[in-house]
């Protein structure tokens, strides 16, 4: 079974809603490029909702001089994109998924590969974590405070017995890498 695992930057304040200039993939340093690019080496999919996509596509197709090779990851990778209303997704290596998201997942997880890769898509995540279905939890926390913005958790969502999936990595930019898996999804592997 594949693992599926929700990567996000999020704010000191919790906020994965980028309402600032925090985030920018042109400033990582050389190490936060490496730990991306190890990340990428165990995943072959790409799970996005249909704004987080139409966002990607719009920008990463486009980045033909990309030294760090992310761009040449997310543009060869198979993207799944959960949307109701795209019916040509326009970018190679594209694979709308229509229906209950939550089924369709359930289906991917099933089938052979290697991990599925959530990012920004907050509804989408939102929807995961309601239904149980994240393995791991990637977190990259930047040192910036936005006061607002939608949170990875929905309201009212309580969670408990996730255990550490790696040490938590300080890279030169100031931006934290922490991980956790749920005492489930650990005992699972």
């Amino acid at each position: 079974m594949r693992s599926l695992i929700i990567t996000q930057n999020i704010t000191l304040d919790g906020s994965i809603e980028m309402l600032g200039d925090w985030f920018n993939p042109e400033t990582h340093d050389d190490e936060l490029t490496a730990e991306l690019r190890r990340q990428d080496e165990t995943a072959d999919a790409l799970l996005l909702g249909r704004q987080t996509f139409q966002d990607f596509r719009s920008y990463w197709p486009h980045q033909t001089d990309d030294p760090t090779g992310i761009a040449d990851y997310i543009n060869g990778v198979t993207k799944y994109v959960v949307s109701s209303t795209i019916t040509d997704p326009q970018w190679s290596n594209s694979v709308i998924v229509s229906g209950d998201p939550v089924e369709q997942v359930r289906t991917l997880k099933a089938a052979p590969g290697g991990d599925i890769v959530a990012t920004g898509s907050i509804t989408l995540c939102h929807n995961l974590i309601t239904a149980g279905l994240v393995d791991e939890y990637r977190l990259f926390v930047y040192p910036y405070v936005q006061g607002g913005g939608r949170r990875l958790f929905p309201d009212g969502t309580t969670i408990s017995g996730f255990v550490p999936a790696a040490a938590p990595v300080t890279f030169p930019g100031g931006v934290t890498l922490a991980s956790w898996t749920a005492r489930t999804s650990a005992a699972r592997r």
